[in-house]
């Protein structure tokens, strides 16, 4: 079945793989180090932002830029550390989904608040980078989640009009850019269990067997009322 009239934008951390622990290792590490301190409830609030917007969240919008530049940097090659010395997981269904929608012929891309290293940390560890027709990281735009920023440039990269397009989403963030950039959400209970997406689910391997179905009918129910 040909499916090129529409593809899934597929978010990363806590949608597609396991890295809730690494990154929250990597903040406490970093963290202690500049002798500032992060809860992981507020860790966890942030989930789905660039270092940027959290930093400036816990510590104050007048950090300054190479402040914020010195503890992301730390921040990330601890957190890639930990990857190439202890691995990844998929989350349960991601692999069953992404080898379906390839040979159902559907479009897949990433977009992600992950910076490039870390996407590269991923791919060498996982091989998934194969599904995707595009790659996109927030990191690349001026405004990150929940700005449909990195959506909208995934759209446009695959040639599809946003409103053809589904997000998979983790994070209360990704669900608000989906949903600024016109575009279907689903969203993933992994990290947040309040998710106002178009259809919600506990995890991967739960979603059911026509959801792709299920997002047209739903967007085409939504443009006759």
């Amino acid at each position: 079945m040909n499916q090129q009239n529409k593809a899934v934008i597929w978010d990363l951390d806590g949608t597609l793989i396991d890295s809730a622990a690494y990154h929250w290792e990597a903040w406490q590490f970093v963290m202690a180090a500049e002798n500032f301190s992060l809860s992981y409830d507020d860790y966890v609030a942030d989930f789905g932002k660039r270092n940027a917007e959290i930093l400036r969240g816990r510590l104050g919008e007048n950090l300054p830029d190479e402040t914020i530049h010195r503890i992301s940097l730390a921040k990330e090659e601890k957190y890639r550390e930990l990857v190439r010395i202890r691995g990844l997981e998929l989350l349960p269904g991601a692999a069953f989904w992404l080898e379906k929608l390839k040979l159902e012929s559907l479009l897949q891309a990433l977009g992600t608040s992950a910076p490039r290293g870390n996407i590269d940390a991923v791919f060498a560890a996982l091989d998934v980078e194969r599904f995707f027709d595009a790659v996109m990281s927030s990191e690349e735009f001026e405004r990150g989640k929940p700005f449909p920023d990195v959506f909208l440039a995934a759209a446009q990269k695959l040639k599809l009009d946003p409103a053809h397009c589904i997000v998979v989403e983790d994070a209360p963030a990704g669900i608000q850019a989906a949903r600024s950039a016109g575009m279907f959400a689903v969203g993933v209970r992994t990290t947040h269990p309040d998710l106002e997406a178009d259809l919600v689910v506990d995890s991967l391997d739960l979603l059911p067997e026509d959801w792709i179905k299920m997002t047209k009918e739903k967007r085409n129910t939504k443009q006759t009322k």
